[in-house]
């Protein structure tokens, strides 16, 4: 018989606590998905690693045996590279990945830094408490991604209203269809627009890029420009939140962190760790037979490598429940792995250094205006997080 999957959390900063006892008794097991569906749920860090390299498995949201939690989060996708597998993957990929090297997102750091120093002082400026999801954690990511993609930012309330219905679990498919759809819509007319008039930003180079090379189609590019503006601002938004009320939950961390600046990178890879806030995103199809801790998973049955299992591993990361700035968290699967390892990762993690170092560096008294227990988290939502995060100084 098999298991009822989504698995329910019982604490807010831990995966469901299912995924520990089935990574020691059934690491491979069958899972029951909404609709009468079936899946393999694996669950451990070196399986889940195994099942993201292995050339069987593939993308495809659009394949009957994909394992999608969500239905109709697979329609409107044409473009994305999140559907597509090799040889096409690596050909767009080529294509893009330039744009989110180490040192070209270096170089957007005076950027973010003034963008959240401005909705800082605007903070400051406001009235207390206030609630930090609306004044900083969806503003930052949401601007950056505007800025970086040539999206009027003026369009930042239109995309977070329908980016919000197609990431929740409580969106009947035919409304996530429609805002798909309505997103896509736009973006095909930006796409016109830099086709007709190219500028400086991402995706007027892409346009240039793609032309130069004789691979230009107006809807595929649309659906890239989907992905990285969803991508780019929906995650890096909840991690901003999940992260700032975990160090205001443990103290001794974050007076560390004050301590000692150097150990906000590290800290934020621990962080990512910690919440893994895409556990589905490392959801597969098997495009042929494989074998994965002995079980055997044929062609087209899905399969759901849940990354906050895996980075819960105690095989890989000691005391793994416990949060640890200090703790080098190195091979944590927040970003993926293998072949669709997150692209804008440096990006996020840039995002993430310069708003927990200003954000605590410059209100050293920052605190919770609720109690922990009221605190709306997003267990409806593909993309785990806040709604509300009220803070006072």
């Amino acid at each position: 018989m098999s298991e009822d999957f989504p698995m329910p959390r019982t604490c807010p900063f831990d995966p469901p606590p299912r995924y520990a006892e089935l990574r020691e008794s059934a690491p491979v097991t069958r899972v029951s998905l909404p609709g009468d569906r079936k899946a393999w749920l694996v669950t451990g860090h070196a399986n889940i690693r195994a099942v993201l390299s292995d050339p069987h498995v593939g993308s495809d949201r659009t394949h009957p045996g994909f394992p999608l939690v969500m239905p109709g989060f697979g329609d409107n996708l044409k473009g994305s590279i999140l559907i597509m597998d090799p040889p096409e993957h690596n050909l767009h990929r080529r294509m893009v990945t330039t744009e989110f090297t180490v040192r070209r997102v270096q170089g957007m750091r005076p950027r973010i830094q003034e963008i959240v120093d401005g909705r800082i002082d605007e903070l400051l400026a406001g009235p207390a408490p206030a609630d930090l999801v609306q004044a900083l954690s969806l503003p930052v990511p949401s601007l950056v991604i505007c800025e970086l993609l040539g999206v009027p930012y003026e369009k930042r309330a239109f995309f977070h209203t329908r980016t919000a219905e197609i990431v929740s679990k409580g969106t009947g498919a035919e409304r996530r269809t429609a805002a798909m759809g309505e997103v896509r819509r736009f973006l095909y007319e930006l796409v016109g627009e830099k086709l007709r008039d190219p500028g400086e930003d991402l995706l007027s180079r892409l346009v240039v890029k793609y032309q130069e090379a004789d691979m230009f189609d107006h809807e595929a590019m649309s659906g890239m420009a989907l992905t990285l503006l969803i991508a780019g601002h929906e995650t890096t938004a909840n991690m901003i939140s999940l992260g700032t009320l975990a160090l205001l939950e443990n103290p001794d961390q974050l007076a560390e962190l004050r301590a000692d600046p150097s150990l906000v990178p590290g800290a934020v890879e621990e962080l990512l760790r910690y919440f893994t806030i895409v556990d589905q995103a490392t959801s597969r199809v098997a495009t042929g037979d494989l074998e994965v801790d002995g079980v055997l998973i044929r062609a087209g049955e899905g399969v759901i490598a849940a990354a906050s299992s895996g980075n819960r591993d105690p095989r890989v990361f000691e005391d793994p429940d416990t949060l640890d700035v200090r703790r080098s968290a190195r091979g944590h699967l927040a970003f993926g792995h293998g072949r669709h390892q997150c692209l804008g990762q440096n990006l996020a993690r840039l995002e993430l250094e310069v708003v927990y170092t200003t954000l605590f560096g410059r209100i050293p008294g920052l605190r919770l205006a609720v109690p922990f227990e009221e605190l709306p988290f997003k267990q409806d939502a593909n993309v785990y997080g806040l709604h509300r995060l009220p803070v006072a100084w």
